[in-house]
C-alpha cells in the first residue's frame, strides 16, 4: 500500500526536477511512510511512498523489469498476485522480488491493457514504458484507490491526492462551481471532476494511455447486471446459493489476510463487518483484534452490539469513544486529508479510529463496505420499491403507509404524520421509467442545501449543466434492467466511490498510514451478486436476506437478524457546544465567506445563529452546516493559504533509480 506521483515533460525540453518529485512526495508521507523511491530519465519522474506489507525487505519502488524497458509504482494491493505469479513464471518470467507490484509489471508485459482484467484488487498503477515514451496509469473497477492527474502545457502530472499535484509550481487550486453543486446533490463530484477546476480523477474501472499523440482514457470493466427475462443463472435452490455465496465470500476474506505484517478487523456492531471478522476469526487460529467507534452521544452509538460480538468472537477488542467536541477538535484535519466538501462528519470518527489502529501497531484492518451496495442494504433500495408498487395505483392511501417502516434513525422525521410522507415521496411518482426514479427524493432533498451557494456559483454551474438530474449518465443497458438493479447501479457508481471509499474510506485510513481491505468488494464477489435474482438481495423489505442466511452460521442471532441501521455520526452538536472549536466562527463570518465568494453570507449567518442558539435543525440544514464548514476550510487550505508540507529530505529513506539526468540536491 503506498502512494505514488509522477512527472513528465511530454515533448522534452527540461528534465523533470528530483527537488519537486521530492516535495511532491512529501505531501502524501502519511500513505506510506517506511520508504520512497524515485525513477529519473530524461523525460519522466515517477515517485512512490511505500506502506511495506508485502515483502518488506525487497518491495521498495520503482520497480523494473528485466531489461529497464518498463518502471512500475503502484498503490494498492492484488490479492491473487500468488496464483498470477505461477502462471507467469511458467511462461518463463523471472522475479527479483515476492511482491504483487512486480506481477502486475509482468503482466502487464504479456497482456498490455488487457492485464487488468485478471488482477482482483484495489489499486492505482502508473507504468511508464521509456522505450516507447508511454505512460499508462490505471484505477480499480470500483475506485477504491485515488488517482489525480492534470495537464499544464507540456506537462503531465498525477498523483494518489491532489495535495501532492499543488506542490507542482504553476498549479493552484480553484473550486469549481459545477463541481460544488455536484457535492451538495449527490455528496461527491461526479468522475472525471474534483472539487478542483482542470484537476480530473480517473474514473473507477478505467485506464489512461498517454505518448506525444496524446491522451486517451478507456473503460475495462463497469457494473452490469442481466435482464431480468435473461438471467446468466439458472433458477436454483436457496440453499445452493446460500451455499456458493458462502464460499466465496470466506476465499474472498482468506486472501485479504495475505500480508507480512498483522491483519486486524473492525467491527461496527452492524450484519457485514460482523461477518468478515467472524470468518476471519473461523479461518485463522492467529489472535484476532478487532477495531470500534462508541459515541458518547447515545442517538448514534452502537458499541453495545460491538462489544456483544467482540464477547462471541473472542477477539482482542479496541475501542475509540467518540464525543461531539473531538468530531469538532478532528475536522479540518479531516477535510485536509479528504481534499472534499463534507456532507457528513462520519469521516471524523473513522479518522480516529484509523489512529487507533496505528498506535496499536497495525497497517491492515478488514472491514464491511460494499455489502450494502451489492446485497442492497440502504433504505434507499427499500424506497424505490415501495414507491413503485404505489405508482401503480397513485391514490391509495395505504400504500405509502409502508414508509413508516423506512427512516427510523433520521431525528425529526415525522412517522406519524401521513399526509407528510405522501407528500414527501410522490413527486415524480408515476415515472417510473426514467433513470434517476430511485434516487430522486434523496437527490431532491441534498439539492435544497444549494440554495446556500452564492449566485455566481450557481450561475457558473448552470450554464454548464441547466439541469443537475441531466448530468448523471447510465451505460446503455440500463433500460433493460431491473428496479433494484438500476437503483444499484446509481448507488455504486455515484455514493460508493465518490464518498463512501474516499471520504469515509481511503482518505481517513491512510491518513494514519492504514489500508483497509473488503472482502465483499472482490471481484468475484460482487459480479456473483450482480447476477444474483432481485429476491435474494431484497425480499419484501428485508435487506440482504442472503447475507442473513449465510450470517446464521456465524452470527448470533441478534445480530444476524438485527435490521440495518447506516453509521451517521452529530453534526450541529460537534461545531456547536461548550467547547465550540473557534474555526468555525472565523470560517463562517460573513468577511470570510464573502471573500470566498462561495456562499451567501446572509444565509450562512442565518443558519450558524439558529445552530448556536440550539434550535432544532432538520436532516438537510444539518447536511448544509457541514458542507459549508467543510467547503469553506477546504478553500482556506487549498485555495486561500496552501502551504506544501515538508519535502523529502536527507533523514527518509529514499533510493533514486533511472538514469537520473537532473538530480538536485535535498534541503
Amino acid at each position: 500500500m503506498c502512494g505514488i506521483v509522477g512527472f513528465w515533460n511530454i515533448h522534452g525540453g527540461s528534465c523533470p526536477s528530483e527537488s519537486i518529485l521530492r516535495c511532491m512526495l512529501g505531501q502524501i508521507r502519511h500513505r506510506g511512510p517506511d520508504e520512497f523511491g524515485l525513477y529519473l530519465d530524461e523525460q519522466v519522474g515517477l515517485g512512490s511512498a511505500r506502506l511495506s506489507i508485502i515483502d518488506l525487505a525487497n518491495g521498495q519502488q520503482p520497480i523494473a523489469n528485466e531489461d529497464d524497458s518498463l518502471w512500475i509504482v503502484f498503490n494498492g494491493e492484488i490479492f491473487n498476485y500468488r496464483e498470477l505469479r505461477l502462471e507467469l513464471e511458467a511462461r518463463g518470467h523471472r522475479f527479483s522480488t515476492h511482491t504483487d507490484t512486480e506481477v502486475i509489471l509482468h503482466l502487464f508485459e504479456e497482456l498490455g491493457p488487457d492485464c487488468l482484467k485478471r488482477l482482483n484488487g484495489q489499486f492505482a498503477i502508473a507504468i511508464w514504458n521509456s522505450r516507447e515514451k508511454t505512460l499508462f496509469l490505471a484505477r480499480d473497477r470500483l475506485g477504491v484507490r485515488p488517482l489525480f492527474y492534470t495537464r499544464d502545457n507540456n506537462r503531465f502530472i498525477f498523483a494518489s491526492e491532489m495535495k501532492a499535484l499543488l506542490a507542482v509550481p504553476g498549479i493552484n487550486a480553484e473550486i469549481d462551481p459545477l463541481a460544488l453543486t455536484q457535492v451538495f446533490t449527490f455528496w461527491g463530484a461526479l468522475t472525471p471532476h474534483t472539487i478542483f477546476r482542470d484537476i480530473q480523477e480517473i474514473p473507477p474501472g478505467h485506464y489512461l494511455t498517454a505518448g506525444e499523440g496524446g491522451l486517451t482514457v478507456r473503460s475495462y470493466w463497469e457494473v452490469d447486471f442481466p435482464c431480468p427475462s435473461a438471467s446468466s443463472k439458472p433458477a436454483q435452490r436457496s440453499e445452493d446459493y446460500v451455499a456458493e455465496f458462502s464460499d466465496l465470500l470466506v476465499d474472498a476474506t482468506q486472501i485479504r489476510l495475505r500480508a507480512d505484517v498483522p491483519v486486524g478487523a473492525y467491527l461496527s456492531g452492524g450484519l457485514d463487518s460482523s461477518t468478515i471478522a467472524s470468518i476471519v476469526r473461523h479461518c485463522s487460529t492467529s489472535r484476532l483484534d478487532t477495531f470500534s467507534i462508541a459515541f458518547d452521544d447515545a442517538h448514534f452509538d452502537e458499541s453495545e452490539y460491538q462489544l456483544q460480538m467482540a464477547r462471541h468472537l473472542g477477539t482482542s477488542h479496541q475501542v475509540i469513544r467518540v464525543t461531539h467536541e473531538d468530531i469538532g477538535r478532528v475536522f479540518p484535519d479531516v477535510v485536509w486529508h479528504t481534499e472534499a466538501p463534507l456532507m457528513r462528519t462520519s469521516p471524523a470518527p473513522m479518522y480516529m479510529l484509523s489512529q487507533l489502529v496505528h498506535d496499536r501497531g497495525y497497517k491492515v484492518v478488514l472491514t464491511g463496505e460494499g455489502a450494502d451496495e451489492f446485497l442492497a442494504g440502504y433504505d434507499i433500495f427499500k424506497e424505490a420499491k415501495i414507491r413503485r408498487f404505489w405508482s401503480k395505483v397513485p391514490e391509495s392511501t395505504r400504500r405509502p403507509q409502508l414508509f413508516r417502516r423506512l427512516y427510523r434513525d433520521i431525528p425529526g422525521f415525522d412517522q406519524s404524520n401521513h399526509s407528510f410522507l405522501n407528500a414527501f415521496f410522490k413527486e415524480h411518482l408515476t415515472n417510473v421509467d426514467a433513470p434517476w426514479y430511485s434516487h430522486f427524493i434523496r437527490w431532491r432533498n441534498n439539492r435544497r442545501t444549494c440554495r446556500f451557494l452564492s449566485d455566481d456559483v450557481m450561475q457558473d454551474a448552470l450554464k454548464r449543466a441547466p439541469s443537475f438530474l441531466d448530468q448523471i449518465s447510465v451505460p446503455s443497458q440500463f433500460t433493460n434492467w431491473g428496479g433494484l438493479e438500476r437503483a444499484q447501479y446509481l448507488e455504486i457508481s455515484i455514493f460508493l466511490s465518490q464518498y463512501l471509499l474516499s471520504s469515509q474510506g481511503d482518505r481517513v485510513a491512510m491518513a494514519h498510514s492504514v489500508e483497509g481491505r473488503f472482502p465483499f468488494l472482490d471481484t468475484r464477489v460482487v459480479e456473483y451478486c450482480n447476477r444474483l435474482p432481485a429476491n435474494l438481495k431484497l425480499r419484501g423489505l428485508n435487506e440482504k436476506y442472503l447475507l442473513k442466511q449465510c450470517a446464521k452460521k456465524w452470527l448470533p442471532e441478534s445480530i444476524a437478524q438485527r435490521p440495518k441501521r447506516p453509521y451517521r455520526a452529530p453534526i450541529h452538536k460537534s461545531f456547536f457546544n461548550s467547547s465550540a472549536p473557534a474555526y468555525v466562527d472565523e470560517m463562517c463570518s460573513p468577511e470570510n465567506v464573502r471573500a470566498a465568494g462561495l456562499f451567501k453570507a446572509s444565509a450562512v449567518s442565518q443558519l450558524v445563529e439558529k445552530a448556536r442558539r440550539g434550535a432544532p435543525i432538520g436532516e438537510t440544514d444539518d447536511m448544509a452546516l457541514a458542507g459549508i464548514i467543510s467547503t469553506q476550510l477546504l478553500h482556506f487550505q487549498f485555495v486561500k493559504n496552501f502551504s506544501p508540507r515538508p519535502s523529502l529530505g536527507g533523514q527518509d529513506n529514499i533510493k533514486v533509480r533511472g538514469p537520473s539526468y537532473h538530480s538536485t540536491p535535498p534541503k
